[in-house]
């Protein structure tokens, strides 16, 4: 162990706890570990005694005199060439970014239990394209502020300050954000549809259920999906979906439970497709009585489809679809 450690608390520390800080910064040291550093005055703050509750100032020299661990500094390394490929960036500001992500790319890398090296994945291309952008911080961490599956692709933001990620995490919990999506379903779905449910997720299949009767009472979560009608095949339907909630595969269950699975999805019951479903992240708008937003109030940002997706829905429907201009599918 090194005999002291200092670290420099970044504009995103201000108004932390002390004991988060530490945790963020020496992620291998167990919490008895910290408390005890703690307890025995073995962690200054700009020369006093810290205590768990002190709220760190940006600029503030925190001393450690025994470190448990390494500490992490900002974010991880570039890929070997040092380019974030696949990083498709719509917009950046207000502490947001903006990514188109590809269909097939993981949003996180999962846990491999088998040795082998983790798969690529959108938070370490994001990361590593912030690497020399953020200003040093001890506990704040780049990362995405909600879910879309790994099938999907779309829009997704990344907070890029903690003052963004708690602006949108407000509205998010606000339901201040609207959120579409457009799919292909199985079948005719010719007029606007509400679909309100109760959710059940079953974590040991990994799959999302509609409740029934008491089914998972307790358990089950409500969610609600506005869906319209873009095109009709006698077979398929192009939809735009709002959610106005945000459970794990919230639109791919809710479509099977009212007999319209998405083409594909075969996970969900949905018929063969090529290339597995079509779920894109359309579009986020911000309010517009939300001043604070700044550059971003009142208005949407958008994710150009992917091209098998265009492909896909001009094969089925034709080019002249008659859908509105506000969606891109001229891309």
């Amino acid at each position: 162990m090194a005999a002291e450690k200092e670290l420099i608390a970044g504009t995103d520390d201000e108004g932390r706890r002390l004991d988060r800080i530490l945790r963020r910064a020496f992620p291998g040291a167990p919490l008895s570990v910290i408390y005890w550093l703690l307890r025995k005055g073995r962690v200054t703050v700009d020369g006093v005694p810290g205590e768990a509750s002190s709220r760190i100032a940006a600029g503030s020299r925190i001393r450690v005199r025994e470190e448990a661990a390494s500490p992490v500094h900002g974010p991880v390394p570039p890929p070997a060439d040092g380019t974030p490929s696949g990083l498709c960036i719509l917009r950046e500001g207000n502490g947001l970014l903006f990514v188109n992500k590809p269909a097939g790319l993981a949003v996180h890398s999962p846990d491999r239990r088998d040795g082998k090296a983790p798969s690529p994945c959108l938070d370490d291309l994001v990361r590593a394209y912030l690497r020399d952008k953020l200003p040093p911080s001890l506990s704040f961490r780049p990362g995405p502020l909600h879910r879309l599956d790994q099938v999907s692709s779309g829009l997704i933001v990344f907070s890029t300050s903690l003052a963004g990620a708690r602006f949108f995490s407000a509205l998010m919990r606000e339901r201040r954000l609207r959120k579409t999506y457009l799919a292909l379903a199985d079948g005719c779905i010719e007029t606007e549809e509400l679909w309100e449910d109760a959710l059940f997720r079953d974590t040991e299949r990994r799959k999302t259920t509609a409740a029934i009767g008491g089914q998972a009472e307790g358990q089950a979560k409500p969610a609600r999906t506005r869906v319209f009608p873009l095109a009709v095949h006698p077979l398929y339907s192009l939809i735009a979906l709002e959610i106005e909630t945000g459970r794990t595969h919230q639109i791919r269950s809710q479509a099977v439970f009212h007999g319209h699975p998405l083409t594909g999805d075969r996970k969900y019951g949905g018929s063969f497709q090529p290339g597995g479903l079509l779920l894109h992240a359309l579009s986020l708008s911000f309010p517009p009585e939300a001043p604070e937003l700044g550059a971003l109030c009142g208005e949407t940002v958008s994710a150009p489809l992917p091209k098998p997706f265009l492909r896909r829905i001009r094969e089925i429907f034709g080019t002249g679809l008659g859908i509105s201009g506000a969606l891109p599918l001229n891309g």
